[in-house]
């Protein structure tokens, strides 16, 4: 079937929708409702769908488009939910069952005939994870079966109007709702309205003077304060006193009209640092927690019998020079530990979306903070690569995207959940690429295919992956099993009579591959290409990121032309 996908942005779900489809045997093109209705008009009338599916959708269709053409909305809300924030009242409200609806689109705002629903147990997690996890899960299962259910002919969707649906509209959720009243608000209320706001708008605050956005929220066990003071900080994160305790808040965002040159999120220890405030105090925790501990660290080692597993988990995916560093020096403590496999990643959520965009535009030299984030971002692929004692197993609980990607593939081996999807490319943000994808994605899937998958850019499901022979073993269980099940499926690896075998032929073949090209050599040639685009004023890269990081409109109004905004790249 020809579909056309109609997408504000080309975001997590869109793309997810987008390499399912087109998995199940569908032409898929993709226009941004972003450009305007006369660009949805010229998308329809160039490619003459037969069906119409717009999986994430800030404006209406244009009247003329969803009356000459059935057109599916995707809408994060039970049938009978109407408004444009329903996941922000599903997670204010604490509700423990959500869901996703199919319907048609029609005048009245999600008021359309149901074409499929599906539930979710809704998770204590942020809205962005819900969303990119639960929601999407749901989403998509609903969007293959009204698809199968369009192209049968023979179902005929439910109206709203029938009596066992209850409508509720709920209302724009705006910030005066998000507020918090730190001397008042516990912490699992100030926990709730940061998660509810984690990835977009925020929380609007004060912080010093300044009003901010606050993106974030995990519960802190042991430090304590005046309610709404600066505690301390943590790798970058700021920890901030409740009436009953205290949570650590990852990120900051200055308001635009605020006169920072960079209002957009980035680690909050930077942003309070331009502030001019008097340094806090530097508090770490252990990379191996003890137990009973509640605290927030984004890496941290546990060992299991001869499974090590050194789980991370960074804002957006994005990896800053310091992401990148830590993590390698806790990769290096975990090779000290007696283990026959280490598990990387293992989490909800992100993997890695590689370099971090937002604190290389940050930055006092871009350019300089480019190179030295991918470097270290190199270094810890590097690392990974020359392990040669153990086996090296990359879970993946979410997306990945450029160099987060090649991380995974520097693996041994490499374990999706169902629903993943995955950006091996660069092309979109106006780069080559390095972390020894000319290395890694060849040795997988073939160069004329590392060719084509880096060229057209374009997102590719886990299924596809795995077909590829980009990931070696597909987890279909829902994301809050991953864990639990990568912990099996790990234990039973280290307990494989066959494991010393594998890993004295991934030594071999290290030693092989060394002799043909050493990997200082495909280092070498990448950082070369790498280092003339970002030392290079005029390359597109510097413009393409500074839009993306301020989310700035711009580019092709078809995003999977060769060439356009760079919309691959995941949430970040």
């Amino acid at each position: 079937m020809d579909i056309l996908l109609v997408a504000s942005a080309f975001n997590s779900l869109s793309q997810r929708v987008y390499a399912e489809l087109s998995d199940e045997g569908h032409r898929v093109e993709v226009v941004l409702a972003s450009h305007g209705a006369e660009a949805i008009r010229t998308a329809v009338h160039e490619a003459r769908p037969e069906l119409i599916i717009a999986p994430m959708l800030k404006t209406a269709l244009p009247e003329d488009v969803w009356r000459a053409h059935t057109c599916l909305i995707v809408h994060p809300g039970p049938p009978g939910d109407r408004g444009p924030s329903s996941l922000d009242w599903a997670v204010a409200e604490d509700t423990p069952q959500w869901g996703v609806t199919v319907l048609q689109a029609e005048a009245g705002m999600d008021a359309g005939d149901v074409w499929a629903f599906e539930s979710f147990a809704t998770a204590p997690a942020g809205k962005s994870d819900l969303y990119r996890n639960e929601a999407s899960d749901a989403a998509s299962a609903a969007v293959l079966l009204a698809v199968r259910r369009y192209g049968e002919g023979s179902f005929k969707p439910q109206p709203q109007s029938d009596p066992s649906v209850r409508v509720v509209w709920r209302d724009y959720f705006r910030q005066e709702r998000r507020r918090i009243d730190w001397e008042n608000d516990d912490t699992a209320t100030v926990l709730r309205k940061l998660r509810g706001a984690d990835s977009q708008p925020g929380v609007l605050d004060e912080l010093l003077g300044h009003e901010v956005f606050l993106h974030g929220g995990h519960p802190e066990d042991q430090l304590r304060g005046h309610p709404g003071e600066l505690l301390a900080t943590r790798a970058g994160t700021v920890c901030r006193a409740t009436r009953d305790g205290a949570v650590w808040i990852p990120e900051l965002r200055p308001r635009k009209n605020s006169g920072d040159p960079a209002p957009f999120r980035r680690p909050a220890a930077s942003v309070l640092a331009t502030f001019g405030v008097p340094s806090l105090p530097e508090v770490t925790a252990p990379l191996e927690l003890p137990p009973g501990r509640s605290t927030w660290t984004d890496i941290r080692y546990r060992q299991h019998g001869d499974v090590g597993f050194l789980s991370f988990s960074f804002p957006g995916g994005a990896m800053s020079t310091d992401h990148c560093r830590r993590l390698l020096t806790a990769y290096r403590h975990a090779l000290t530990r007696p283990t026959r496999v280490l598990v990387l990643g293992g989490s909800r959520d992100f993997f890695s979306n590689g370099i971090h965009l937002n604190v290389i535009e940050a930055a006092a030299d871009p350019a300089g903070e480019s190179w030295s984030n991918l470097n270290a971002m190199d270094d810890l692929v590097e690392a990974v690569l020359r392990t040669t004692d153990r086996l090296v197993v990359a879970a993946l609980g979410g997306n990945a995207a450029a160099g987060g990607v090649m991380l995974a593939l520097a693996a041994d081996q490499v374990w999706c959940r169902t629903g993943t999807v995955l950006n091996p490319h660069y092309r979109r943000m106006g780069l080559y690429g390095s972390e020894f994808w000319t290395y890694t994605l060849p040795r997988r899937v073939g160069a004329e295919t590392a060719r084509r998958l880096t060229e057209q850019a374009l997102p590719v499901s886990a299924t596809s992956a795995a077909r590829l022979g980009m990931v070696d073993r597909l987890v279909p269980v829902p994301v809050q099993g991953f864990a639990s099940e990568v912990e099996n499926l790990a234990t039973a690896l280290a307990g494989d009579p066959d494991l010393a075998r594998l890993i004295a032929a991934k030594t071999a073949t290290r030693r092989a591959d060394e002799e043909r090209r050493p990997l200082a050599d495909h280092r070498r040639a990448e950082l070369a290409r790498m280092r003339a685009i970002f030392f290079d004023a005029r390359a597109p890269y510097h413009a393409l990121r500074s839009a993306f990081v301020r989310k700035v409109p711009g580019g092709s109004a078809r995003p999977l032309a060769p060439v356009g905004e760079p919309v691959g790249g995941g949430d970040r």
